[in-house]
């Protein structure tokens, strides 16, 4: 790979990697002496942030770094200005792969998975390089590409190219991008992601054959987008995560429009916290999947035309035909701040959601007072995969009987309560669930929603050993704290103190049950339910 000794070489705010490290790369902030160190030096705000300084030395001043680490002086043969795109592809597909090469051939696509693209290695090609017409995908990824290169040298050298992975390399005018793209009439998926893209649009021409773009933290905004829009007319997944977006700005309307062939949107990592900014999206006709993970929303709803008009401030229309969100299938909000049941009750008035991601919110955390996942799947109607896990027809059933039991548990002394629940009497007129009856015995009334419970006790404490599950009948107004004395009891633990969990299924990971004055029906063990019983660290 080429390098330079020249610091005329270099301009600010140019792109560059270390000459013996293409994945650290950074911006030309400074060129010049330093005071104190004979010579010229080159310097670098590295975007990985691992470095010396923020831009200043021994109190001067020379330039203004991202962070106070992120900075350093370099001499100009220790960077370089990168290479062209063909020079990247003769190093990539010339010699033989590494491992390293063949784990990063691919093009990301729907839910960030990785989309393989065929590698052409040595055996292949024979050192023909004739050969790569037919290569149909690459992987450019980290080669320091800076460059298209000579006029038509790509059309000439892969014509047929349909996926290409540009990933972390020295990009950042698009009108290169646009040079690349127009000598590849094929292509359909473009990764650009981590290439710190210019904030101007300019020479970029109509992509007309690009389907999949990934910009991945290329600095881009919204407002950048909306120049986009009109160049991608055919695009059909657009990933946009960790750009530091807080706001869906258009140009002249509150709400987005075209993205007529859209169906993933993915601003996964990025700032959004008002649920407003994603309501401008509501009307794009054919968006499936929005990717709202590891953002700063607190609260959703559904928009309905009243609100959409309210947003729009009246002084635009909007077509009343249009549903909001009328063919979104998958919302994923993962990893955010939502902590309200209004916010979970209203995905089920998106008209066709079934794939919904709750995990990571505090409404989904029962460690953190949130419900458990049956009470999720309970509460929405229409899901069929609920954090990355379906939904059969037997837990929807039984998770919609435990939460009718819970609910009816709740209800004595405070009617009010069913206020709360909004798919309460639905789910109890559907099952076929009467209301509870009060019998009095000697102990004075007792409940028939409190009646015996089958629960399965399977220990997995080291210092208990292997001992076959225990299956006990339980009354469902056993709280945790009497349970624990039980597991003493069933498993001889002596002065061991047990921990448990309820497994759930669907879950991935169990509940931690540490509400000793909860019940069990409270906590959401049903009959046939799973406790796992551990020891105190």
């Amino acid at each position: 790979m080429q390098s330079s000794s020249d610091s005329s070489t270099f301009k600010l705010d140019q792109r560059v990697h270390s000459t013996n490290d293409p994945r650290r790369i950074g911006t030309v902030k400074y060129i010049g002496p330093v005071e104190g160190h004979p010579g010229t030096w080159v310097g670098v705000d590295w975007d990985n942030g691992e470095a010396k300084h923020d831009g200043s030395l021994n109190g001067v001043r020379y330039f203004e770094a991202r962070s106070q680490l992120s900075g350093s002086f370099v001499r100009a043969q220790n960077l370089t200005a990168g290479i062209s795109f063909i020079e990247a592809l003769y190093i990539r597909y010339r010699d033989q792969p590494t491992q390293e090469d063949e784990d990063e051939m691919y093009v990301l696509s729907a839910s960030n998975k990785r989309v393989s693209v065929q590698l052409v290695g040595k055996e292949k090609i024979q050192d023909k390089l004739s050969r790569l017409e037919e290569l149909t995908g690459a992987s450019l990824s980290y080669l320091g590409v800076s460059n298209p290169g000579s006029p038509n040298e790509i059309r000439n050298i892969v014509p047929n190219l349909k996926e290409l992975d540009l990933t972390g390399n020295l990009l950042s005018e698009w009108k290169d991008v646009g040079i690349i793209c127009e000598q590849l009439p094929s292509l359909a998926a473009l990764n650009l992601s981590n290439n710190s893209m210019s904030h101007e649009i300019v020479g970029l021409p109509l992509l007309k054959s690009i389907h999949i773009l990934v910009l991945n933290n290329t600095g881009i905004n919204w407002t950048q987008i909306e120049v986009l829009k009109d160049l991608l007319p055919v695009i059909e997944e657009l990933h946009l995560m960790g750009n530091g977006i807080n706001a869906i700005k258009t140009a002249s309307s509150s709400i987005v429009h075209g993205f007529d062939s859209l169906r993933l949107l993915n601003l996964e990592e990025n700032c959004i916290a008002e649920w407003n900014e994603i309501v401008k999206l509501s009307q794009l006709r054919s968006l499936e999947e929005l990717h709202l993970n590891k953002n700063n929303l607190n609260h959703i709803f559904y928009p309905d035309h009243d609100t959409i008009d309210k947003l729009v401030g009246g002084d635009e229309s909007h077509d009343q035909s249009c549903i909001p969100f009328q063919n979104l299938r998958c919302l994923l909000l993962g990893g955010n701040n939502i902590d309200d049941l209004a916010s979970v009750d209203s995905l089920n008035s998106f008209p066709k959601l079934i794939d919904i991601r709750l995990s990571e919110n505090p409404i989904a955390d029962p460690g953190r007072g949130g419900i458990p996942r049956f009470v999720l799947v309970a509460r929405l109607a229409k899901v069929e995969i609920l954090n990355g896990s379906e939904v059969s027809t037997r837990e929807r059933k039984e998770s919609e009987i435990r939460y009718v039991r819970l609910v009816m548990s709740k209800l004595h002394g405070n009617p009010d309560e069913i206020k709360q629940h909004p798919r309460f009497v639905e789910l109890k007129n559907f099952h076929g669930i009467e209301d509870e009856r009060s019998s009095v015995g000697t102990t004075g009334p007792q409940k028939m929603a409190s009646g015996l419970l089958s629960v399965t006790l399977k220990s997995v404490a080291p210092s208990i050993g292997e001992k076959p599950p225990l299956t006990k009948k339980l009354p469902a107004a056993t709280t945790i704290g009497k349970l624990k004395i039980l597991c003493e009891t069933f498993f001889k633990l002596g002065s061991i103190r047990p921990k448990l969990f309820l497994q759930e299924e669907g879950s991935p990971l169990p509940i931690l049950l540490d509400d000793e004055m909860a019940t069990l029906m409270d906590v959401g063990i049903g009959n046939e339910s799973t406790v796992l019983v551990d020891e105190e660290s």
